[in-house]
């Protein structure tokens, strides 16, 4: 019953302007599992994991470093880990238990995703024994080939590594994986729901604990610009993030989420000229970026531009009309708020 209710909690919590899909949320927080082993040292490692297929539970690697015999928990009850698939770069391992009375997710897509759309991640947040939920919007979506990797603010903490991030239809749509951290608050990614399928021709691991790194722990030079990016966002250090977006854009010139950290690099330094030029070239190659728009209007607003603010509301309408009407209660607010 305590399990029902805290879902019940998160549910209350959805922002209503989304036609959200009240059972398949509550069946989805149902295939939500811990993962737990002993290490070396008889401490118990732990992390999350999600059902993908009878008896099939995907996971983070990492959590799977320090203990020999792992094991899938619900509650009080255990089911001992029988085989472990790894992509260990990737940090996903796909292990298996045999009996699992736990429905399978449903499995959407990172591809379909945008930015700005509502999702929810539920997982072991803090080893809680029952999951916990956190509600967030889609902010960066960045090729992973196959589908994207997903930047959002729907927060996990430790143990929830290997949860779930779901559309809120109810859909599996990545696996919270990494984060950084600083005082401008964490920014996490999950990774691309489409990365599963690719395990299942991978050979069985003979023996734990796993091995071997992860994308994300590699050197700082070496990451993916968008890893570059997040640390010194999430620092407020504005002129190091201007240095790696001015890489980004001159090697992926036709990136809308290269041109979008120089942007935001700019407006941070108080430079709202060299910002909305940047703005503009982001969104002249992703047209429908809520974010850019925003941000764009907001300059407007502080310029006193109202044919571009009017531009704006209507560009914001025709995508949805309640951002439009966000967007201008916003405006509003910034003097009688």
């Amino acid at each position: 019953m305590r399990l029902v209710l805290l879902f019940c909690t998160f549910i209350l919590g959805v922002t209503p302007s989304y036609a959200y899909d009240k059972q398949a949320l509550i069946e989805s927080y149902f295939s939500v599992v811990m993962i737990r082993g002993f290490n070396e040292t008889g401490g118990l490692a732990y992390g999350s994991g999600v059902v993908v297929a009878p008896n099939e539970v995907i996971t983070n690697c990492h959590i799977l470093r320090t203990t020999k015999e792992p094991w899938i928990a619900r509650g009080q009850d255990s089911y001992p880990i029988t085989t472990v698939r790894a992509d260990t770069w990737n940090d996903l391992c796909l292990v298996t238990a045999e009996n699992l009375p736990f429905k399978p997710v449903k499995i959407g897509k990172s591809s379909t995703l945008q930015r700005g759309q509502e999702v929810a991640g539920i997982g072991h947040s803090s080893g809680s024994p029952a999951p916990l939920t956190s509600t967030g919007n889609v902010h960066g979506l960045y090729a992973g080939n196959p589908g994207n990797v997903i930047r959002t603010n729907a927060k996990f903490l430790l143990g929830a590594s290997g949860s779930g991030l779901f559309d809120l239809d109810g859909r599996l749509v990545g696996i919270n994986t990494f984060k950084t951290a600083g005082r401008g608050g964490s920014i996490h990614f999950a990774l691309p729901v489409e990365w599963i399928a690719t395990m299942r021709d991978l050979p069985y691991l003979e023996k734990l604990p796993i091995a071997g790194k992860a994308l994300w722990e590699e050197d700082e030079d070496k990451k993916p610009f968008y890893m570059q990016a997040a640390v010194p966002e999430s620092r407020y250090d504005w002129p190091a993030l201007e240095q790696v977006a001015e890489k980004w854009t001159k090697a992926e010139p036709e990136s809308p989420e290269a041109w979008l950290a120089l942007a935001v690099s700019q407006e941070k330094m108080d430079k709202p000229a060299l910002a909305n030029e940047y703005y503009q070239k982001s969104l002249s190659f992703d047209t429908g970026n809520i974010d850019v728009l925003f941000k764009i209007g907001n300059l407007a607003k502080k310029r006193g531009d109202q044919t571009e603010m009017d531009r704006i509301y209507r560009k914001l309408s025709s995508i949805d009309q309640e951002y439009g009407d966000q967007y201008k209660a916003h405006i509003e607010c910034i003097q009688a708020c």
